[in-house]
């Protein structure tokens, strides 16, 4: 399956097998769970889906997950396939290749009515009929050439150094953002100026001694209205009568459905009535003699829908208005230094170990590390901290933040799509465009809404001919067309993934990164919240404390083996242990055999010896022997909070290394924070009991767990589901991934490993344990806005279709005007639109 009317009509297929009592289609995974009061043969599900049109082939899953075929009816069904709908692939396609190239834009739909789908040119949505909106990219700069000396290239607009012509872009210029906009802006101008005399004409018979008459009769007015409607109807909106065509065809009915038949029917009765006036009956006649023509309601039904049009258009470029910001970040130039020389050049010529000149005030290029001097760095972009953090020698930069009043030389470590930036962007949107489980909801109410209205419309009709008062036809024809314009299930589809882009947009600029809005939505509902200690509680970044000896042997050559051992290992505490030898000017020797114990250290051979550095597990899997009275000197620094691994050569201990990772500052204050929104906060750490007690009492956690292995964070999470409970796992290394995907809710600090972070549902950019709590006010926050835009959309619909019917009628003589029902209905989407925006807003 390949999109939400995929999911659709298998969901109504499988439902249509008799015996079937409930199916849940789950779209991404490709799967269905089917609930049968009893067995049902697999090809009868197959047949159901071939009747409903579908080319989908059902498979079994096997013991590993995987789909298997089962044979039926003596053939094979091999695997999934993609549905009907050719033109997905073809979309797809062409989507990768315009990513590749650059070239041209990607759209979506705001309503997400195909899932992630996107499309590589503007238009309007195959199934819903909304206009489709670009997606924010990053800038292109772009290069200019001279028309005569095309060896000429330079970043931007000048004269040619050769002839003196002014050059021209090399490739062609990209279309705005607001094309969408400026396009329905120019139709609603030609509409304006059409209805409005349309409009006054028809009002005029409010007037008292109406003037028009006596300049001459009254079937010519009609024709001036129906000459000047022409532009309205042919030019200005036709594309929501060809939305509305392609919606019954497709049978994918929506806003434009109703609007389509709303405003069509009162047009074609108008034209039908002034070039046929003697087919009708007395009822329809006015004191002239001539039929009630509807030019006026339907020219302006149709301009205030282009009206709402407009302004959502307008409202959508605000909606992801924090991706752009972010898109701004990026430098197009940067200062390169080549052969001792420095020289501007293009972003997109600089390559991994290139040096940069950073000048006070400019931007960061690429992420990198800094090769010359230091400086004070504004990273508040991207962590959402907005005092300026110290950089030396060694320390990471990145791309998008801003130097302070120092200059300094940095090595560029990664560049283009690979740079942090660009990773946090490409998140961004992918999670602005993903469905929260909320939004199945809408989809279901949806599903039914535009059939209901067009028979709620029909029996207004029938009601209002029968008993209404005379012209009761005239009655019954405009308030059908009233209840057909103000139903408006186009604000009930926005409600989620209007709130869903802006709070991701806002959690950005917050530095929480959203992996989807499904993440979002989970962990408003966390209760428990699971920490890992280096890296997520402390600092990370580790230092030695110093160096203990098990007998009378040599300090140096402890430190000379375990840096040796270490040299070949990523992990923070070796790279602390390497950096404290170099500091005593020992070097490391080349060691091999080398293998990362997951959760214990660290074993390799170093000449002839075998070597192993880690924790007491470790030790008892080599087989050495720890001391007594070394034992417990380990001990009394362990009951500090310090971090020890033993070394051992063969089977006997030759000594420890002291390591201590600060506790962050904030750390403390965040889990304050968690317990006060209601969250338990439990530590599950690799390290030693007494390292984690002091931890856990230094906090003041609600509980620990010590020289846990992958295996063991995984299955404390899955036990703590087990009894009920809404997990968050928040971690940074390797051994936290299992446990950060088996949990509700995986957070990775964005100081962490590429496996956490892509394991994580979100990414906390500063690596602080403040986010969670930050990001947990952001999904309320959004929860709440979504509940709110839902209620709006719904209570507007429940409300307005029984007014526009003429419920206040028999009480109050009051009636809604079409016109006043098309008012009504283009500002409820973007009403929903404006309450989802004021998430920019949100404390955090």
């Amino acid at each position: 399956m390949s999109c939400q009317g995929c999911r659709n009509k298998v969901e109504t297929a499988l439902k249509g097998v008799e015996g079937v009592t409930d199916v849940q289609v789950d779209l991404p995974a490709g799967k269905a769970v089917v609930e049968m009061s009893e067995h049902i043969p697999l090809e009868k599900f197959q047949k159901a889906i071939d009747d409903a049109g579908g080319h989908y082939t059902i498979s079994l899953p096997d013991g590993n997950g995987h789909g298997r075929a089962e044979q039926a009816s003596g053939h094979h069904h091999h695997g999934h396939h993609h549905s009907d709908h050719a033109h997905h692939k073809k979309a797809d396609a062409s989507d990768k290749q315009h990513k590749s190239s650059g070239k041209g834009g990607v759209y979506y739909c705001p309503m997400q009515c195909e899932g992630d789908k996107t499309y590589d040119a503007p238009g309007s949505c195959p199934v819903c009929g909304m206009d489709l909106v670009r997606m924010p990219e990053a800038p292109r700069t772009v290069q200019y050439t001279c028309p005569m000396h095309p060896e000429i290239i330079q970043d931007g607009p000048g004269a040619c150094p050769i002839c003196g012509m002014d050059l021209v872009p090399l490739e062609p210029v990209e279309e705005e953002d607001n094309a969408t906009y400026r396009e329905l802006l120019r139709k609603l101008r030609v509409a304006v100026i059409f209805t409005l005399p349309i409009f006054l004409i028809a009002m005029s018979e409010m007037l008292p001694n109406n003037p028009l008459p006596r300049i001459m009769p009254w079937k010519y007015w009609n024709w001036v209205q129906f000459a000047l409607s022409l532009p309205v109807v042919f030019y200005s909106t036709w594309m929501f009568f060809e939305r509305a065509w392609r919606s019954i065809v497709t049978w994918h009915l929506n806003m434009f459905t109703l609007i389509g038949i709303g405003a069509g029917v009162a047009w074609l009765f108008s034209v039908v009535a002034l070039l046929f006036p003697a087919m009708f009956p007395h009822d329809f006649m006015t004191h002239e003699h001539t039929v009630y023509v509807y030019f006026e309601a339907a020219t302006v039904i149709l301009t205030l829908v282009l009206v709402g049009q407009v302004l959502e258009a307008r409202a959508h470029g605000k909606t992801n208005s924090a991706i752009k910001e972010l898109l701004k970040l990026a430098p197009s130039t940067a200062t390169l230094i080549k052969d001792g020389k420095e020289e501007t050049v293009h972003i997109g010529s600089i390559h991994p170990g290139d040096l940069l000149r950073i000048r006070p005030g400019e931007r960061i290029p690429v992420d990198g590390s800094i090769r010359e001097g230091e400086t004070a760095i504004d990273e508040s972009m991207i962590t959402g901290e907005p005092i300026p953090v110290s950089k030396s020698v060694g320390d990471k930069v990145t791309a998008g933040t801003i130097n302070g009043n120092k200059t300094f030389v940095m090595v560029a470590e990664k560049v283009g799509a690979d740079t942090l930036l660009s990773r946090i962007i490409e998140m961004v949107n992918a999670a602005s465009r993903s469905r929260a489980p909320i939004q199945n909801l809408a989809d279901r109410i949806s599903g039914y809404f535009v059939p209901i209205v067009v028979l709620i419309a029909v029996i207004t009709f029938i009601i209002w001919a029968i008993y209404g008062p005379a012209p009761s036809y005239i009655y019954a024809f405009v308030n059908a067309v009233a209840v057909l314009i103000i139903a408006c299930p186009c604000a009930l589809g926005l409600a989620t993934p209007m709130s869903v882009m802006v709070g991701v947009g806002r959690g950005a600029q917050s530095g929480i990164l959203i992996k989807n809005a499904e993440a979002l939505e989970r962990l408003a509902d966390i209760g428990v919240v699971i920490i890992d200690k280096t890296g997520t509680v402390t600092e990370g970044k580790p230092s030695v404390e110093k160096i203990l000896a098990a007998n009378a042997g040599s300090e140096k050559e402890v430190v000379r083996k375990m840096v040796s051992l270490n040299s070949a290992s990523e992990h923070p505490l070796a790279q602390a242990t390497v950096r404290y030898g170099r500091q005593q000017g020992i070097e490391p020797e080349p060691v091999s055999a080398f293998e990362a114990v997951t959760g214990k250290g660290v074993t390799g051979r170093l000449g002839n010896s075998l070597l192993a550095l880690g924790n007491e597990k470790l030790m008892e899997q080599v087989g050495a022997l720890i001391p007594n009275d070394f034992r417990q000197q380990v001990q009394e620094e362990q009951r500090q909070g310090k971090t020890v691994s033993y070394l051992a050569e063969g089977n006997s201990v030759l000594g420890a290394v002291v390591i201590t990772d600060k506790v962050k500052p904030t750390s403390k204050l965040a889990v304050e924070q968690l317990h006060e929104a209601g969250m338990k906060v439990i530590m599950l750490t690799g390290d030693n009991p007494d390292t984690a007690r002091a931890v856990s009492e230094a906090l003041k956690l609600d509980g620990y767990k010590a020289q846990m292995l992958p295996d063991d964070k995984f299955n404390e999470v899955k036990r703590f589901q087990q009894d009920g409970h809404k997990v968050a796992m928040a971690g940074d290394g390797i051994n936290d991934a299992p446990a950060l995907a088996q949990a509700d809710i995986g957070i990775a600090m964005g100081t962490g490993t590429d496996v956490a972070i892509e394991s994580a549902g979100i990414t906390l950019v500063k690596g602080d344990l403040n986010g969670i709590a930050r990001a947990r006010a952001l999904s309320r926050s959004v929860m709440r806005n979504i509940k709110q835009n839902l209620f709006f959309a719904l209570g507007y619909n429940v409300l307005g279709i029984p007014i526009a019917a003429g419920l206040l009628y028999p009480a109050f003589g009051l009636l809604l005007s079409p016109m006043i029902a098309a008012l009504a209905m283009s500002f409820s989407s973007v009403s929903v639109i404006g309450n989802s925006l004021r998430l920019r807003n949100a404390k955090l």
